[in-house]
């Protein structure tokens, strides 16, 4: 804790704001087993991250529908309606990073975004307005644990690691960037991170 921070670097979902994948399906496949079914066979998670690392969704959409054309319509869905997945902000992050840009803490980010869902949500979303760089895994076609995308940032962002705090809700990533020389903090809650942040002498 007492290392000299001198940029702080967020991950964005889960951390800054909250990812509910099926939340747009909730409404378009009522039936809770066959919702689950499309989430889970048609649209995994593995496939979303294809997008995240570096896919184009165009390409994506086209190839899942002509496995399941019977699902070529919720398909895109996942591309059309991806902001309804985002519901609003993780509570008490976004007074985080208003409190830390007031003192004149640089902030950045990194994050496992595709390039295509970035461009759709990302002006939709003024806290980044305080952010003075952020790594998008699906731009940069790297993603997180992947240490390449440290590396990365850290060129991006001019700073050396140790000189960086990175925050994200996946103990991988954050293992990841403390082996490649990063202070990290693993994300549960704002609370903790508050008081993390506290203890280092970012906020006050």
């Amino acid at each position: 804790m007492t290392a000299r921070i001198e940029a702080v670097v967020f991950d964005v979902g889960k951390v800054l704001v909250e990812w509910e994948r099926d939340l747009p399906f909730r409404r378009l496949i009522p039936d809770s087993a066959a919702r689950e079914h499309f989430m889970a066979q048609v649209i995994p998670l593995e496939w979303h991250g294809l997008h995240d690392a570096g896919r184009a969704a165009e390409d994506m959409i086209a190839e899942r529908s002509a496995e399941f054309p019977e699902h070529a319509e919720l398909i895109r869905a996942w591309l059309t309606h991806f902001n309804e997945t985002i519901p609003g902000p993780v509570p008490g992050s976004t007074a985080i990073v208003e409190d830390l840009h007031a003192a004149g803490v640089p902030l950045y980010a990194i994050t496992n975004f595709g390039a295509d869902t970035w461009a759709g949500f990302a002006p939709t979303y003024p806290l980044f307005e305080c952010f003075r760089d952020i790594v998008v895994s699906g731009v940069e076609q790297l993603a997180k644990p992947d240490p390449a995308i440290y590396a990365l940032a850290a060129q991006r962002f001019a700073l050396a690691p140790a000189a960086m705090l990175f925050i994200d809700d996946s103990l991988a990533n954050v293992e990841s960037a403390r082996a490649c020389g990063w202070h990290a903090h693993h994300f549960t809650d704002a609370a903790t991170l508050r008081a993390e942040l506290t203890e280092r002498g970012l906020l006050v």
